[in-house]
């Protein structure tokens, strides 16, 4: 059995506080993108995972503990032979690892004839990760809580989106964009709720995107600065943070847009991609 695992874009991301266990209350209107890791499953005797990344092999990976947890639900042996194809840039704000955790348990939940519902794999997606119960459907959807309260709304239609991952490691990224956050930053989710409304409309506006991370993230990291400015002095288009970066992106977008970028980054350390939602 062979399954993708899309990437996602933030097209709103607020803070809205932090909880009382220590984890910041958020409210995000997510969308997948056609960018994907490619998963291949086999039945096997054991559990084994092989990555085309090999940093990535292991039990540390979500697509070991997917597998390990759905297997413990249903108090049986995680029996399978896993291989994981890596399309999606590594810890870039595209959820990468939640979107493969995602989809093992889909497939998983196929191979090893569970016959979970959406609902019940939801609850273990939960446990995983932040983003994985938005990945067991993906498309456009808000969520709330630390992620794992998933809503789908009105999907957006396809549109091109030009992606820039720079290449360079920015370490500590997630921790350091929460820990520059002030209570000056939360917001009470009324972006998020506008965004839904219009996009339950059958439109899409553009300047309504926003990210609470671009009011630290660019001074944390003035490379990332850097290459904002090239691609909008490149296109005139305003650039968006996903999730905590630093991925950054702009749509809708052209070839001709994405080939103006990909001029102008040729000497920087990024990666540009023209990907498409879905």
């Amino acid at each position: 059995m062979e399954v993708p695992a899309y990437a996602k874009l933030n097209l709103v991301l607020e803070v809205l506080g932090r909880r009382p266990d220590g984890f910041h209350e958020i409210r995000t209107v997510l969308q997948t993108i056609d960018l994907a890791d490619r998963l291949t499953f086999h039945p096997a005797s054991g559990l084994h995972l092989q990555c085309d990344d090999s940093s990535l092999n292991g039990e540390a990976n979500l697509v070991w503990q997917a597998a390990v947890r759905l297997a413990k639900s249903r108090n049986i042996q995680p029996r399978a032979y896993i291989h994981l194809e890596k399309h999606i840039p590594v810890a870039m704000g595209l959820g990468g690892g939640s979107s493969d955790a995602a989809a093992t348990l889909i497939a998983l939940n196929q191979l090893w004839q569970l016959n979970l519902s959406i609902l019940e794999l939801s609850g273990i997606a939960a446990s995983l990760g932040s983003d994985v119960a938005f990945f067991l459907a993906g498309g456009t959807a808000s969520t709330a809580g630390r992620g794992e309260l998933v809503t789908p709304i009105h999907p957006l239609p396809s549109v091109p989106v030009t992606l820039i991952c720079p290449t360079a490691t920015f370490l500590d990224k997630t921790s350091r964009m929460f820990s520059r956050l002030t209570s000056g930053h939360y917001s009470d989710g009324e972006r998020t709720s506008r965004l839904e409304e219009i996009l339950g409309g059958d439109e899409f506006v553009p300047d309504m995107q926003y990210n609470v991370f671009e009011h630290v993230a660019f001074q944390e990291f003035p490379e990332l600065d850097d290459l904002r400015l090239k691609v909008e002095s490149a296109t005139g288009a305003e650039v968006h943070l996903s999730g905590a970066g630093p991925a950054l992106y702009f749509l809708p977008s052209s070839e001709d847009e994405y080939q103006r970028v990909s001029h102008a980054l040729q000497h920087s350390s990024a990666r540009v991609y023209l990907v498409h939602t879905i």
